[in-house]
């Protein structure tokens, strides 16, 4: 299976390889365990096994998933929907680290991200998201201004994610040097970057595609959950 072709399932292929370690669930469905992301794939994302993902799910928990339209299944309700881009990088190595002075984010560093993270919402994110890759920062004094890591991989395919800024300090180009620094740090290692970038965020995907990725494919991404007894 090529590279592209991993994208197509990038979740399931994630879970099934190298995240595999992270994951919880069945032979046809896994999600990402508690404290990492919320995010849940399946070997047949058109025709998601629900079923399967249920021992391993509890009410009150939400999940992102991609590519499945169909109906709500029985005991899953649909919290929300949106369109998304997958986008791959296919510019040259930049020819410099932009960001020589970003901090290594660690495990004393996990709180912050979440609240930056909750804050400006680039996507799923938990206690444990930045022991998935490499994760990089930049500090106002003490506090977590910008950041920018990574999360899913399959094959050479590495994903940079979390990409985010403290709304007081937008407009420096903190995030896309960290986006930058990601991208040569995974291409010198024989990787191939790519990203997702929600289809409304246009403005974004107008960066990502100045620094140098490109659009594969345009998706489904749903929000979804168990539901309770009273629903």
């Amino acid at each position: 299976m090529g590279a592209r072709d991993l994208l197509d399932n990038i979740i399931w292929n994630s879970l099934t390889g190298p995240h595999s370690k992270f994951a919880a669930g069945t032979g046809d469905a896994r999600r990402y365990a508690k404290g990492f992301s919320p995010i849940v794939g399946f070997r047949d994302a058109e025709q998601p096994d629900l079923a399967a993902l249920a021992p391993f799910c509890e009410p009150g928990e939400h999940f992102y998933c991609d590519i499945w339209s169909g109906a709500a299944r029985e005991g899953w309700q649909i919290d929300s929907e949106a369109r998304m881009f997958k986008m791959v990088w296919e510019g040259a190595e930049p020819v410099e680290d932009e960001a020589p002075d970003a901090i290594a984010l660690r495990a004393e560093h996990a709180a912050q991200a979440v609240e930056l993270a909750t804050l400006t919402n680039p996507g799923p994110f938990g206690l444990r998201t930045i022991e998935m890759g490499e994760y990089f920062g930049y500090f106002d004094n003490s506090r977590l201004i910008a950041m920018a890591g990574e999360r899913m991989a399959a094959g050479t395919l590495h994903e940079v994610s979390g990409i985010c800024t403290h709304p007081e300090f937008r407009g420096r180009g903190l995030a896309r040097r960290l986006t930058s620094k990601l991208v040569r740090r995974q291409i010198r290692r024989g990787e191939t970057p790519f990203l997702h970038v929600m289809s409304a965020n246009a403005a974004a995907r107008a960066l990502y595609e100045v620094m140098g990725f490109r659009t594969y494919l345009e998706t489904t991404v749903r929000v979804i959950s168990p539901r309770t007894a009273a629903t």
